[in-house]
């Protein structure tokens, strides 16, 4: 029962990864290793982030006399911006068209932040001997990110062309402008409304469509009036 838990949370989490970079169409560009380069530099991005954390923010804990400071945990968020130069730089690394660039990226970037973040959480919880739903919303939280990242690498490469149309230009800065406070939005709601812990992962992930969807949107646009 342990081992066929820790398999299906194995599934769940590395198998949607696994089918987007196979039928997406970007492994017929030869693109794994430019998506081994995006996961390379996530987690570079990520050191240089600790680094900036932990030389501006030393006082990791942001209550002050029980009381939560927001503002100092906005400041906290705006380091998150390193992300977005981070899928700048891994944009600028894979040849090809606007597709093939914003899927690599992004499957890079998701794919090494899983790899971070889930696989020591699965190997030591997810192989104990009780069930436990946690490590299984972790392993939908991880398919979220995947939609996240894909939303802000499309955002970044619709930001980076000349040709984007005008009206389309202050949707997309604003919605990178708002992208490194998304967790901190999305606590918000759930905190508001007492979301339960699967209500917020739905949030989460209605929130990454709607972006994806937007950027999405404006993608087909701009590749209709050009043309690629």
């Amino acid at each position: 029962m342990t081992l066929y838990h820790f398999g299906n949370c194995l599934a769940l989490v590395y198998a949607p990864y696994h089918m987007a970079y196979k039928f997406s169409g970007i492994s017929e560009y030869a693109t794994f290793s430019k998506c081994v380069y995006a996961g390379g530099l996530y987690i570079f991005t990520q050191l240089c982030k600790m680094l900036l954390l932990a030389t501006f923010f030393p006082d990791s804990d942001s209550k002050v006399d029980g009381e939560y400071d927001v503002f100092l945990e906005i400041l906290k968020a705006t380091v998150d911006f390193a992300d977005l130069l981070g899928i700048y730089f891994a944009l600028n690394a894979v040849p090809g068209k606007g597709h093939a660039k914003i899927l690599t990226a992004a499957i890079g970037w998701a794919s090494a932040e899983v790899l971070v973040t889930r696989s020591i959480l699965l190997w030591v919880g997810a192989r104990g001997s009780e069930f436990d739903w946690r490590y299984v919303r972790a392993c939908a939280e991880s398919n979220v990110s995947l939609i996240q990242h894909a939303a802000s690498a499309a955002l970044v490469w619709l930001w980076t062309r000349s040709d984007l149309p005008k009206k389309h230009a202050p949707i997309v800065v604003t919605l990178l402008a708002l992208t490194p406070f998304r967790g901190l939005l999305e606590d918000a709601v759930g905190s508001i409304l007492g979301l339960s812990a699967w209500a917020l992962v739905s949030v989460r992930a209605l929130h990454a469509a709607g972006t994806g969807l937007a950027a999405l949107g404006m993608y087909a646009v701009l590749a209709q009036q050009i043309g690629i």
